[in-house]
């Protein structure tokens, strides 16, 4: 049986979709709006957060992007998650970047973006000078790992890279000032070039997040 996933445009659910797209993964998207009144209880059943993406395989559920692109991986028979020798240094940057870097970008999309896009309220300056100097503190050392790499691992491409650069792809609103760090902008050019990350949501029913003001 086909899987469906479930997703939307905002970052976590961008980046299963970008997973399963690089992968060829044999699933069916599914646009979800799951704390809408008429979906949450259909959803509430598959995640009880109601937060997507969600793989759902056989009427099991799996949710959270980390897990659903390991599964999608194990299933293509794909490296792009490590699974021998390399995977405690692949999850040492996923860990490290969800906790650090992906965090701080996190924090100032949420602030540039996500608040203004759904009317949560105005830029908290404090909030959001304190998220611009966490950046600065974990993209230097982010920076300085990526000399001489092309990419996180020594190996290659792996999903460390893609979690890594989960709110990278926001960056129109989050306005982080990459081009501080000239190995990390390079390192995400070469992510961005790739079909799957650039335009994830080619072909697929996927309504456009809603406006920020003096955006676009």
């Amino acid at each position: 049986m086909t899987a469906t996933l479930f997703y939307s445009r905002n970052p976590n659910p961008r980046l299963a979709v970008a997973v399963a797209r690089h992968l060829n993964s044999e699933v069916v998207f599914e646009f979800a709006s799951p704390f809408s009144p008429a979906q949450s209880a259909k959803f509430r059943a598959l995640n009880p957060s109601l937060r997507i993406p969600i793989l759902l395989e056989n009427g099991d559920s799996l949710w959270e992007a980390d897990a659903i692109a390991c599964r999608l991986s194990m299933q293509a028979g794909s490296d792009f998650w490590r699974m021998g020798d390399e995977m405690p240094e692949m999850i040492r940057w996923i860990s490290w970047g969800k906790a650090y870097f992906v965090q701080a970008c996190d924090v100032v999309h949420f602030e540039r973006g996500t608040k203004q896009r759904y009317g949560f309220g105005p830029i908290d300056p404090a909030v959001l000078a304190q998220g611009l100097a966490d950046f600065h503190e974990h993209a230097a050392q982010l920076d300085a790992h990526l000399v001489g790499r092309d990419y996180l691992l020594d190996s290659g491409l792996s999903y460390a890279d893609f979690r890594m650069a989960s709110y990278l792809a926001f960056n129109d609103v989050a306005d982080l000032p990459m081009a501080d760090y000239p190995q990390i902008d390079a390192w995400y050019r070469r992510i961005a070039a790739l079909p799957a990350w650039a335009d994830p949501f080619a072909g697929l029913d996927a309504p456009e997040l809603p406006p920020i003001a003096g955006k676009g």
